[in-house]
């Protein structure tokens, strides 16, 4: 027996074993057709140890057991590595909550999942294409997209993630957080929808929007309003709960929102729509006579006091934590002072009541010392904290839902860090909502797979199992006898196979 190769019109050879009967060559067996000077070699290597096996000369296919592999590991080139974890357990979660497919809403599911494993610029969303679902587009195409993203995705995705968290809480979604936040734009030309105005970026200077956000307990997302950059924060309140109620048609649920809403027009919008509220309660700036009545509380650690405001229940607690770290700042502020005093560069122009300055004492035109005397007053409030609500929910209730209000600040400094919703590139306005949409939805994403990590036992954060899904890769190659195109998973880490292995 011996091989033989024959080459094709086409370019192909073929790969033929040939047996010697009575004087004529005979085709014994035909390998396999190469394509390519690779292919070519691993067939004349699967030839050659055919004829060894047929022979009985089974000791020397020990010898060429490694020619095959490195050979086949040569051949392995990063067109043929998929990243596959994406799709493999995100995707599933993007399915399992609801969200839309097929069609253009491929597209949309792929920019979703995107944001999570790849946050960035749309240069890196194109990047992931690529990697990811092996294909090539341009970043033109993904604008045009957005353009084309119609008025009924954002309502769709909203009413897919209440129903989603509705579900979550057993059908009851009686408390509601709410803040807001400003997004700036690396642009340098305002329009009527990207307005400079107070940013809590400190980007004052730069175009922003406002981003009113809804979570329910637990941080589980609701819904989300978009503003006009220069819009004031006590003005958005009452529009966007009337629009969720409006949409979800929903009883009024009970809203829990910081310090920062507790304007007298913000309570008095609330009380006249018949809402009830817990809000953050700045102590310091009630009535002198309320003033009084608190500092002349004494409160323990988890028995808080209670007084009546023109707003309803004026709700005080005590913590030894907040204490010390209210004592320890307190301190650091008046190091501080300290210091500018010494330095002898503080004049009238720089000082005003904001922060610590409060402790600055002005004497004449230039003599400026420290008002210590105010200074040590001020420990009177170290470790308090206020609420207002017109609730009548227990003290410790109260104070509980309240508490839960960091989850929606957990909200923004996830889209802020992790989903990278800022800066944003987009000039067009519905290309700015386009890509809020798809960050409310990769938040919504990330939200069920912190809870799926909980409910599986696995001790990972939602960052850390992103880190572990978007490494996780598949080999895709061809058999070179029946040109059969197949796939195979690469041996994954212990952690990557909890997440593979993860109910969803």
């Amino acid at each position: 027996m011996f091989i033989r190769k024959n080459k094709n019109r086409s370019g192909s050879v073929s790969i033929q074993i040939v047996q010697k009967v009575n004087r004529s060559n005979k085709v014994f067996k035909t390998v396999g057709i190469a394509k390519t000077k690779r292919e070519e070699e691993l067939l004349l290597l699967h030839a050659k140890t055919e004829i060894e096996r047929l022979q009985g000369m089974h000791s020397l296919f020990v010898e060429h057991d490694d020619l095959v592999v490195d050979n086949f590991v040569n051949s392995i080139a990063n067109d043929h590595l998929q990243i596959v974890g994406s799709e493999l357990i995100l995707g599933k979660i993007y399915d399992k909550i609801g969200f839309p497919t097929g069609g253009s809403c491929n597209y949309f599911r792929n920019l979703v999942l995107c944001r999570l494993v790849y946050p960035g610029s749309k240069l890196k969303t194109v990047a992931y294409f690529k990697q990811h679902l092996n294909t090539d587009v341009s970043v033109y195409s993904i604008y045009r997209f957005l353009d084309e993203l119609n008025a009924e995705l954002k309502p769709n995705i909203e009413r897919i993630s209440f129903e989603h968290t509705k579900k979550l809480l057993n059908g009851k979604i009686g408390v509601v957080f709410y803040d807001m936040t400003t997004l700036y734009f690396e642009a340098s030309e305002e329009d009527d929808y990207r307005i400079p105005g107070f940013s809590k970026d400190g980007k004052h200077q730069q175009p922003q929007i406002m981003i009113g956000l809804l979570v329910s307990s637990h941080g589980y997302p609701i819904g989300y309003q978009i503003f006009e950059g220069n819009t004031s924060e006590t003005k958005t309140l009452i529009p966007i709960l009337e629009a969720f109620q409006k949409r979800f048609d929903i009883a009024k649920p009970t809203i829990v929102a910081d310090a920062a809403l507790l304007s007298q027009k913000n309570i008095n919008a609330l009380r006249e729509n018949k809402y009830e509220y817990i809000l953050g309660g700045r102590l310091k700036n009630e009535t002198n006579t309320i003033k009084e009545k608190v500092t002349a509380l004494e409160i323990e650690q988890g028995k808080p006091k209670e007084l009546k405001s023109k707003n309803g229940r004026l709700i005080v607690s005590f913590s030894v934590k907040r204490a010390h770290n209210d004592k320890k700042n307190r301190e650091k502020g008046l190091k501080r002072l300290e210091k500018k005093v010494r330095s002898g560069k503080l004049s009238k122009e720089h000082i005003n009541n904001r922060g610590y300055n409060k402790y600055l004492k002005l004497s004449g035109d230039v003599d400026i010392t420290i008002d210590y005397k105010k200074y040590e007053a001020d420990s009177v409030w170290d470790g308090l904290k206020g609420y207002v609500t017109n609730t009548s929910l227990p003290k410790d209730k109260v104070i509980g839902n309240y508490s839960q209000l960091w989850q929606v600040e957990k909200a923004f400094r996830i889209s802020k860090t992790d989903l990278r919703i800022r800066p944003i590139y987009h000039r067009l306005r519905n290309r700015i909502e386009a890509h809020v949409c798809i960050c409310f939805s990769a938040y919504t994403i990330y939200k069920e797979l912190e809870c799926l990590l909980k409910k599986n036992s696995i001790d990972l954060s939602p960052e850390k199992a992103i880190d572990q899904i978007k490494e996780i890769r598949q080999l895709q190659y061809i058999l070179p006898k029946s040109q059969q195109v197949k796939t195979k998973i690469l041996q994954p880490t212990k952690q990557q196979s909890l997440l593979l292995e993860m109910k969803i």
